[in-house]
């Protein structure tokens, strides 16, 4: 994390209780436009002018339909075609910019690493120079996934139940925008996790170490989020992934839902299934998080997006496989 960042939110009383979270001085009153630190993700930014030649092999979206104007959702598989990462993608002028868990990233970059070979490409590791900011505002209409590139500051509209931004840019540059953007224009701070909570809320699946190469792209809801391209050609993973396509529906597919407990349940936990009057293992948990900012009558309400198996007769009876047998409910039949 870039220092100069660090110091700026420290001076605004910012908290770093762990690597991956920074909580702000909690706050009673309702506010429509929220900022967010962003300490969970970082930047791996892929230059030299082989970068989109060697991202275009190995990765699930179509790197010629990635424009300054137009970025994209995809994954990283391997060759059994289980998702490495997902990623946000975003062209520059110079380079791309993959958005993705800071968990995961010198992964990745190993991975990639490793089909370089003698092309021009560099992996520049930009956790130090790049800052991410959250933007949401409770009160505008969703926009598209679009990106726009102005004095060095990107800023990637993302499609949502809410209006929601992210922005990358480096510290000068994001000390400057958050404070117009507090100072001026009335948006809060809030916590970073809490940003991984609405991106829950939209579905947007993003992997840990303990879910990277479990799941196929369209067990993520890739496809219906335009970060899979079947039209491209051929890529690592690409013949799992095209079979899975063309010969019918996935076994598995991502669902939002909630549960009700004291501890936010981990990444690839197990869910069963009593609905057939015994116990069935029918699903893992990909990604959990509870709001900081509901009532305390609510304070163990955590959304989840979690992998189910296909039940014929769409209905369940799920619960966390966990000493009390936490009860889960689906918030969507399938996202």
């Amino acid at each position: 994390m870039n220092q100069n960042w660090k110091t700026f939110l420290n001076s605004l009383n910012a908290s770093f209780k762990q690597d991956d979270l920074i909580t702000f001085p909690p706050t009673t009153n309702h506010h429509e436009r929220l900022i967010y630190p962003i300490i969970h993700l970082t930047t791996l930014t892929i230059s030299g002018k082989d970068a989109g030649k060697l991202l275009q092999g190995q990765i699930t979206c179509n790197i010629n339909d990635i424009t300054e104007t137009k970025s994209s959702l995809g994954a990283l598989c391997n060759p059994k075609g289980r998702a490495i990462t997902t990623f946000l993608l975003i062209k520059t002028p110079d380079a791309f910019l993959m958005v993705l868990p800071k968990e995961l990233l010198e992964c990745v970059k190993k991975r990639l690493q490793m089909y370089i070979l003698r092309s021009d490409v560099t992996l520049t590791d930009s956790s130090d120079t790049l800052c991410l900011i959250g933007l949401c505002n409770f009160i505008a209409q969703p926009t598209e996934l679009l990106s726009t590139l102005q004095k060095e500051i990107i800023t990637v509209n993302l499609s949502t139940t809410r209006n929601r931004q992210l922005v990358i840019a480096d510290s000068d540059k994001a000390i400057k925008l958050w404070s117009q953007r507090v100072d001026n224009e009335n948006y809060y701070p809030e916590n970073s996790d809490q940003w991984l909570y609405l991106d829950i809320l939209s579905g947007i699946p993003w992997l840990t170490t303990e879910t990277s190469e479990e799941f196929i792209p369209q067990m993520l809801n890739l496809d219906q989020l335009g970060g899979i391209s079947f039209n491209k050609g051929c890529y690592t993973g690409q013949e799992i992934i095209a079979r899975t396509h063309y010969l019918g529906k996935t076994k598995r597919t991502l669902y939002l839902a909630e549960c009700r407990t004291p501890v936010t349940p981990r990444p690839n936990s197990t869910i069963v299934d009593h609905s057939g009057g015994t116990e069935q293992n029918l699903g893992k948990v990909l990604i959990a998080q509870r709001s900081t900012t509901t009532t305390s009558i609510e304070e163990n309400n955590i959304k989840m997006l979690i992998v189910l198996q296909a039940n014929e007769s769409e209905t369940y009876n799920l619960a966390l496989n966990d000493e009390t047998q936490t009860k889960v409910t689906l918030l969507t039949t399938s996202l």
